[in-house]
């Protein structure tokens, strides 16, 4: 579970809703009609916009903003490094039998691969072509969320217009101004809170664990073509170690000396 994510929430909801409740009543801010305009209308847009499996699947997209686990470079770059060592002492084949040991598929493909006796450039292209297809779902969920968090704000819009269309309509009764424009503002505030709070910050959250996924996805490519080249298991090592930043080398080397 991500900490980070959850804790994001709870402290803006609560900050919000304590800002409220010191001045009002939170009865004040509810508003039926309004949370349909906004929810209802940033749904149908995004229905229109986006293809139907893509939204049934929006569910899982923001699971994984709170309970995806983000993996370790280090640890992934200790196994290849392991691995590499392996191919050196016992030779290529016998990585085979390692294979059933590791949990990551895209690990196990590359590896598969490279005991087959597979052409180097053939392993690369074939990796780096599923590289570019995660890229892509990850690419398409965010969009999703970036969707919703441009609709809700244009129907919490739409929705104030509506609003105060209706308001002037009873310009009659002057009693029934004020309560009719506090109502009429609710859509615009809600369309901001659905972007704000929930819509845009879950597509950034998802943007960057994208970019981890994918620079892992990364290591394991370098790594497994450094295997299969025969390269010396300190070369991978190093090699691999240019995509961590100096804290996390640093840390690599003394689990090494460590060791």
């Amino acid at each position: 579970m991500d900490l980070a994510t959850i804790i994001g929430f709870i402290t803006g909801i609560g900050l919000l809703l304590w800002a409220v409740m010191s001045k009002s009543t939170l009865s004040a801010f509810a508003d039926g009609p309004s949370v349909a305009i906004v929810v209802g209308g940033a749904i149908a847009a995004t229905l229109i916009s986006s293809p139907l499996g893509n939204v049934m699947g929006v569910m899982k997209v923001i699971k994984n903003c709170f309970f995806a686990k983000s993996a370790n470079p280090s640890e992934l770059i200790k196994d290849l490094v392991g691995y590499a060592e392996i191919a050196r002492r016992d030779g290529i084949l016998s990585l085979e039998s390692v294979t059933s040991e590791i949990k990551d598929p895209f690990v196990v493909s590359g590896i598969q691969m490279a005991v087959d006796g597979t052409d180097p450039e053939l392993i690369e292209q074939v990796m780096n072509a599923e590289l570019d297809a995660v890229a892509l779902r990850h690419a398409s969920g965010k969009a999703l969320l970036e969707a919703v968090g441009r609709y809700g704000p244009a129907f919490g819009m739409i929705g104030t217009l509506v609003g105060l269309v209706i308001m002037l309509g009873n310009m009659s009764d002057p009693d029934s101004l004020g309560p009719s424009m506090a109502v009429a503002l609710l859509t615009t505030l809600y369309g901001s809170l659905l972007a704000n709070v929930v819509a845009l910050p879950l597509a950034d959250k998802l943007g960057m664990r994208s970019t981890e996924e994918l620079a892992m996805k990364e290591i394991v490519i370098r790594g497994v073509m450094a295997i299969q080249s025969g390269d010396n298991p300190r070369v991978v090592e190093q090699k691999l170690k240019s995509f961590l930043p100096p804290k996390l080398r640093a840390m690599i080397g003394e689990d090494a000396k460590a060791a």
